[in-house]
């Protein structure tokens, strides 16, 4: 990861003809759907490589399920957390650490809503397979998945649906191949499972 400055690489996010500010806005939709689909009561969120948060915290920001909505953000780079932390509501903990460590959810795991945006296309494919089986762990029953991976050639976006599926997921919404980006959301609906304490579950290459 030292190779890449991720507070600069967040300044797309303000182009809004940018394929970064389109998924975003698109992932922030597939967030709003998935709270406004929970039934009364709290709601658990987990977000991986959470960055400065820009996907849930901009959905919290005004969504009326805010208050129920409890859960924790991992990010490594100490800037982009604070920034996350500086516009985080109550209830929402910003932990700086590695997100490929599962101790680092000790405690915020089952959750309702999985985010794992920006991760997939900076991970080798081997550890995007590893990874997606392992989120059952993340999951609480019917939990859902959002996901992104770019579609850069060659295409790993379909291979990474029948990973989900294999994983017992079920997709809910993937966004067009001609959108200029890669997402997802997937639900899962297999067995319970608990997340191994501490493994690691990917190494950064991009």
């Amino acid at each position: 990861m030292a190779g890449k400055d991720w507070v600069r690489w967040h300044e797309a996010y303000e182009d809004p003809d940018s394929s970064l500010a389109r998924r975003l806005a698109a992932v922030q939709q597939q967030i709003r759907s998935f709270l406004d689909s929970r039934p009364p009561g709290p709601i658990r969120i987990v977000s991986l490589c959470a960055g400065q948060g820009r996907d849930i915290l901009g959905v919290l920001a005004d969504h009326p399920r805010r208050p129920d909505v409890t859960g924790r953000l991992v990010e490594l780079d100490p800037r982009n957390a604070e920034a996350a932390r500086d516009e985080a509501p109550e209830g929402i903990e910003v932990l700086v650490g590695d997100a490929a460590d599962t101790a680092n959810y000790a405690g915020a795991v089952p959750a309702d809503l999985v985010l794992a945006c920006g991760v997939f296309g900076n991970i080798t494919d081997d550890d995007i397979h590893h990874t997606i089986a392992s989120l059952p762990g993340f999951c609480a029953a019917g939990g859902a998945v959002v996901w992104t991976r770019h579609r850069d050639p060659p295409d790993l976006v379909p291979t990474v649906c029948d990973w989900f599926e294999a994983a017992g997921f079920k997709p809910l919404w993937v966004s067009d191949p001609q959108a200029g980006y890669g997402a997802g959301t997937h639900v899962y609906t297999g067995p319970a499972r608990e997340l191994p304490p501490s493994e690691r579950l990917f190494t950064f290459v991009g």
